[in-house]
């Protein structure tokens, strides 16, 4: 059968977010005229979700521009839009290698409601990042001494502590129970519920890009503002979640006039739209629960498997506005030490009853001038899941009783509370994607092979992949995301650009 010209192709893309729209805008770019967004939701952006708590801008989704630097396209964007203060901007900012983790100014709470100095715990804290370093350099020597990060950290804390950590008992149980803090702040990096579910071997996959990380002062939504500004208005239709992706002519069509594509698109409401392309960027949460019935014909059994294989995890915040600050002025983070945690630990035992003890602390929004005195805390794991269940009462009379407890001020007492809850977000499932054990960048690049392969004899390039779960350098970041949305759309310009004939070989 003879293709249309390549800008007549009919693509549909699934998803909102920066994935999808990045893609629509560099398909339109590069001159194809029959483009289709299809969202499930009502709002574009996806996990990109700037909120309010007061008069305050709050990020409940996205944080962060990571590794805010020239190679970073989501950086060059906000600087294009505008979007950044000076400083975030300065070529100063940019050079700064920190390697994945910001230099925090900490302050340090005890469970005895103590707080302490962080000279004191501080061969901890430089044993745990060193510890760090060594995890992600085992996926460059084809190393694996154990099969999870979790084990190793446990395993060389452990080991260090016990023959080196010489002086009293006291001080040696503060320095392992910041060992367990600092996992479950992994935990939240790596959106995971322990450490334990991260895969050694592939850790180190994962690439940090230099420039200290910087926020968007009005709110990263801002960034899709400007994304969506660039794209017709009539290409993208909301409320239309996906029920179906039929390919490969499998979908009956009722005395269809003319050409018929190879894809049609059913939504849950019974629309159908027909395609060449589709682009699929939702997230793999979504893919993990409904990969059975989101595709007919199903996923390819290498596919399934590597979705199966495949880590995403949910990592929620929980935002405190308070009257006046119970923190230092110069305070970036707060951490709390647990110091019954001395076996080094980054799960709860019940669930139910000790949930918040997950929360290994809060990072504070900066600077005070725009902010106030507002606290952002940090909870993964099927513990995070849990407190999404809770009233957001219950979740402010838990989060009190902690900070009072820490303190030692049982007058504390938070103004007003906001969190996210991703897990029961129906269309991510979770937040963003990890290495899981036994997963390994196959699994991503498998992900990420369209359908059918160019050389499987039927027409080519039917169902394609992106988002972050399908990039093995940058999984997990919002850059991931965009550099996934315009790899696909290259791929179609490549697929019908004259210099590679109808069926590019390059692919």
């Amino acid at each position: 059968m003879a293709f249309r010209p390549g800008r007549d192709a009919k693509i549909v893309i699934i998803g909102c977010g920066i994935s999808g729209i990045g893609a629509a805008q560099r398909l339109i770019k590069h001159g194809f005229r029959n483009v289709r967004v299809i969202e499930a939701t009502s709002r574009s952006g996806g996990r990109i979700k700037t909120g309010t708590l007061g008069s305050n801008i709050v990020e409940i989704g996205a944080n962060w521009i990571h590794g805010p630097s020239q190679e970073n396209p989501v950086f060059r964007l906000a600087c294009q839009y505008l979007l950044l203060d000076k400083e975030s901007m300065s070529e100063e900012n940019q050079t700064i290698d920190i390697g994945g983790h910001p230099p925090f100014v900490p302050n340090l709470f005890t469970s005895s409601g103590k707080k302490i100095d962080p000279e004191i715990v501080k061969p901890a804290l430089e044993l745990f990042m060193t510890l760090l370093v060594r995890s992600q350099e085992f996926h460059e020597s084809g190393e694996e001494p154990l099969p999870s990060v979790g084990e190793f950290l446990k395993r060389e804390t452990q080991r260090v502590a016990h023959s080196e950590w010489h002086g009293d008992q006291a001080t040696k149980e503060l320095r392992l129970a910041l060992l367990s803090t600092l996992l479950k702040v992994e935990c939240c990096v790596s959106g995971t519920h322990t450490m334990d579910d991260v895969g050694l071997g592939a850790f180190g996959m994962y690439k940090t890009l230099p420039g200290l990380d910087c926020t968007f002062p009005g709110g990263y939504e801002g960034l899709i503002k400007h994304m969506m500004n660039e794209i017709p208005k009539d290409m993208v239709l909301y409320n239309k979640p996906v029920k179906c992706i039929h390919w490969n002519n499998t979908y009956k069509q009722s005395s269809s006039k003319g050409r018929t594509c190879p894809v049609t698109v059913e939504c849950v409401n019974g629309e159908t739209f027909e395609a060449d392309h589709v682009i699929v960027t939702i997230p793999l949460g979504y893919l993990k629960k409904h990969q059975n019935t989101l595709l007919k014909p199903s996923l390819p059994l290498h596919k399934l498997h590597s979705i199966q294989r495949m880590g995403f995890g949910t990592n929620n915040k929980i935002f405190l506005e308070f009257e006046k600050p119970f923190w230092d002025e110069d305070c970036e983070a707060i951490y709390f030490l647990w110091e019954d945690d001395s076996n080094i630990t980054d799960v709860v035992a019940d669930v139910k009853m000790a949930w918040i003890r997950k929360l290994f602390g809060f990072t504070v929004l900066k600077p005070t001038e725009r902010f106030g005195h507002v606290l952002c805390g940090w909870i993964a794991g099927h513990e995070s899941e849990y407190m999404e269940d809770l009233t957001e009462f219950e979740v402010l009379r838990a989060v009190t009783q902690l900070i009072r407890r820490f303190t030692g001020n049982p007058t504390i007492a938070p103004k007003q509370l906001l969190r996210s809850q991703w897990f029961h977000d129906p269309y991510t499932c979770g937040s963003y994607t990890y290495v899981a054990k036994g997963c390994s960048g196959y699994d991503i690049d498998i992900l990420a092979e369209p359908l059918p392969m160019p050389d499987s004899g039927a027409q080519p390039l039917q169902v394609m992949f992106a988002g972050e779960a399908t990039d093995r350098s940058f999984f997990s970041t919002v850059h991931g995301a965009l550099i996934t949305g315009w790899r696909e759309a290259d791929r179609l310009f490549s697929h019908y650009s004259p210099m590679s004939g109808q069926i590019s070989s390059k692919l």
